[in-house]
């Protein structure tokens, strides 16, 4: 993973992406992807790279989500598996790239979470995940209507494949994002 720097990846996210909502929800996907890697061993800053890098056409092509995507991380020379993972994120619902390894299954289940637990924290009074517990988490989890537009079916579907029950894939995201610094500055 030498050939792309955070820098490099982040100028390419600003270049397509220009909403404070997108660019901080990358964010948090990198964060969670980098607790997780440094917590089981693994690269975190490729975990991050991709986390930071997994929406990278969803703004400007919603309509091609992680079709685009390859062409756009071609601009800074991503390898093959950087490219594989931020494609594999949209697998069965806009991509037929299949997420094969751990990370690759980690970024799938983990980015529609990162919506629900972040949706949920902004309800709270204390406008933060820093005090939320699995419970809460999973009250506004069934409330289907709440953060309707984040998949719970891709968020179990996740889990599954990393063989994880949906407790403690929640329990990973939310740990993440706790130990992350409040990004409502951005």
């Amino acid at each position: 993973m030498d050939s792309i720097t955070r820098e490099v990846a982040w100028d390419l996210l600003n270049k397509y992406n220009k909403e404070a909502f997108h660019l901080q929800h990358a964010m948090t996907v990198e964060g969670v992807m980098r607790y997780y890697a440094e917590k089981k061993g693994y690269d975190p800053d490729f975990w991050g790279i991709c986390g930071l890098l997994h929406d990278v056409d969803f703004e400007q092509w919603p309509e091609e989500h992680c079709v685009k995507a390859p062409e756009l991380l071609g601009e800074i020379d991503a390898p093959e598996d950087v490219v594989h993972a931020v494609c594999s994120h949209g697998y069965g619902l806009c991509s037929d790239v299949e997420p094969v390894h751990e990370m690759e299954k980690f970024l799938f289940a983990a980015d529609e979470l990162t919506g629900i637990i972040g949706a949920a924290a902004l309800v709270r009074p204390s406008g933060t995940c820093k005090d939320m517990d699995l419970k809460s988490l999973k009250k506004k989890f069934k409330d289907k209507r709440f953060a309707g537009g984040c998949s719970r079916d891709v968020i179990r579907k996740g889990a599954e494949q990393l063989g994880w029950e949906l407790d403690d894939l929640m329990n990973e995201v939310l740990e993440a994002m706790q130990q992350m610094p409040d990004m409502s500055d951005l």
